[in-house]
């Protein structure tokens, strides 16, 4: 366990004025942004244009100010494991969307805005929650050993997303699909970066732990000038100032290990949801299941926590009722919405009230002795940020699992729910897709006359043959009447004309020219 991968050696030290480093800078972001909005990518334009602007006013900022190299750049592993996850997340999500038939291009510019805007989203958000910790402009954009909020990130990179697709006339939905196994794998690999830094550690073992538990939760004492702030490891650091390890002590007290809990769970998610895939049912479904399954997951591993960059929230109660009341909202979520998958009734009705008994457990288990105090508890920005995100898509899974029941083939559908373009036009396939479509109308109306015509020459036949019906019928009538006035006595000649007068004729066709119909 070490913060720092490698050293790179420099040639140096020199000093520079910071006035004149920014400004350059920024020169060279606003010719990007100008090349970029020439080729009409304006999302990277913006993106470029913002990057000198704040290169400007940092410049202004830093007037008469200098910036001293040092002699080797240090290489932290969090930010060479936050860089593998960017790069593995990259050929994952443009994988499962060229396999979901979505535009190669656009969702390759929309993973790149994505990036930093989950960039963006988990810094700020470390930052409102340890607003102590950053005394000036530079301290807010060093990021090289940490100091992001998973949480922020999925919030900033969902916004991102957002505004970007929407430019576009692309659905949020099907892009969310394929980008949140990105997000499992992403936890997985940082995790190990938060491990080898030692930050986000837990609350210490007891004594009963394992032995090989106790070594994998046990951070060391680095040596001074290991880092430009503070010595020691974290949760090293942490205990010396709260829980009385000597100065001298060469390992942390042994601590639950959440950076590898955290981990495994990503890994985990990650092969639910390649799995959930094979059983879609509507654009979003994997999306939600992800911000559930997550939401739960890092909601239990907040409880074992115990950095202090985490924040808090109000109110502030008893730890043997918030607690369990949280575990409570996400089983009634999950009896809303996720639930719904499972087609036997009987076990769906056993698994919801099974997502009951981890509350009722945690009470038991929580629950101080008789007349000792209680235990105060605050929910961490995390575990709300997950409460409010499960429960709000356990609605929203009930919502849209409904409609794909009753209209399977549009829940599936890559468009917008009010009617926009369809999802997989981009600038070029365009015109194809428009002359498939002409193709296609006039290949129907080529066979609409065929099948007129042999309508019509049905219903011919059909009023030919009542036609033939009438007069063998009228034909039979009239050979009766003339049989019954044969056998019939002598009458006078006036009378057998009359008679003769009053025979019927056969009944004439409607029509005599059933061809020409």
């Amino acid at each position: 366990m070490h913060p720092i991968m490698l050293r790179i050696p420099l040639p140096g030290p020199w000093t520079l004025p910071l006035y004149a480093t920014f400004l350059a800078l920024a020169a060279l972001a606003g010719v990007i942004a100008i090349g970029l909005f020439v080729t009409k990518s304006r999302s990277g334009a913006l993106i470029a244009g913002v990057a000198a602007g704040a290169a400007v006013f940092l410049a202004f900022k830093n007037q008469g100010q200098t910036w001293t190299t040092p002699a080797e750049l240090p290489i932290y592993s969090y930010g060479v494991m936050l860089g593998l996850s960017l790069v593995v997340g990259w050929y994952l999500t443009l994988g499962l969307a060229e396999r979901d038939g979505l535009p190669k291009e656009v969702m390759a510019n929309c993973y790149v805005v994505t990036a930093f805007a989950a960039l963006a989203g988990s810094r700020i958000l470390y930052i409102l929650t340890n607003l102590h910790e950053f005394d000036s402009i530079a301290s807010v954009f060093a990021m090289r050993s940490g100091g992001l909020v998973a949480y922020g990130g999925f919030i900033g990179g969902f916004f991102g997303s957002l505004f970007y697709l929407r430019a576009h006339g692309i659905s949020l939905l099907p892009w969310a699909d394929v980008a949140v196994p990105s997000l499992a794998s992403g936890l997985m690999i940082t995790r190990i970066g938060c491990y080898l830094f030692g930050c986000d550690f837990g609350r210490p073992l007891s004594d009963a732990a394992p032995a090989w538990l106790k070594k994998l939760g046990s951070f060391p004492h680095w040596p001074e000038g290991t880092l430009d702030h503070g010595s020691g490891s974290p949760a090293w650091s942490h205990h010396r100032l709260t829980r009385g390890l000597p100065d001298t002590a060469d390992y942390s007290f042994p601590v639950h290990p959440t950076q590898l809990y955290e981990c495994l769970v990503g890994a985990g998610l990650l092969v639910l949801l390649l799995l959930a895939r094979k059983r879609q049912q509507f654009r979003g479904e994997i999306f939600f299941l992800f911000t559930f399954a997550y939401g739960v997951c890092r909601y239990l591993l907040e409880i074992l926590r115990d950095d202090a960059e985490r924040g808090s929230i109000p109110p502030a109660m008893a730890q043997h009722y918030l607690i369990p009341l949280g575990l409570v909202i996400f089983a009634v979520g999950y009896c809303i919405g996720f639930s719904g998958k499972i087609r036997s009734i009987p076990v769906r009705r056993v698994t919801q009230v099974l997502a009951f008994v981890p509350a009722v457990v945690l009470y038991v288990a929580l629950k101080p002795e008789t007349f000792a105090p209680d235990t105060i508890y605050r929910y961490s920005t995390s575990q709300a940020v997950g409460l409010v995100t499960a429960f709000a898509v356990s609605i929203a899974f009930a919502v849209y699992h409904g409609a794909a029941l009753a209209h399977p083939e549009s829940a599936m559908a890559l468009t917008l729910p009010s009617g926009s373009a369809p999802v997989l036009v981009d600038d070029g396939a365009e015109d194809e897709d428009d002359e498939d479509d002409e193709d296609d109308e006039d290949d129907e109306d080529d066979e609409q006359p065929s099948a007129k015509k042999a309508a019509a020459d049905k219903a011919a036949a059909r009023k030919a043959a009542d036609k033939a019906a009438a007069e063998k019928a009228a034909a039979d009538k009239a050979e009766e009447e003339d049989a019954a006035i044969e056998k019939a006595p002598a009458v006078k000649p006036s009378t057998r004309k009359k008679a003769t007068k009053k025979k019927p004729k056969p009944a004439e066709p409607e029509d005599e020219k059933p061809e020409e119909e």
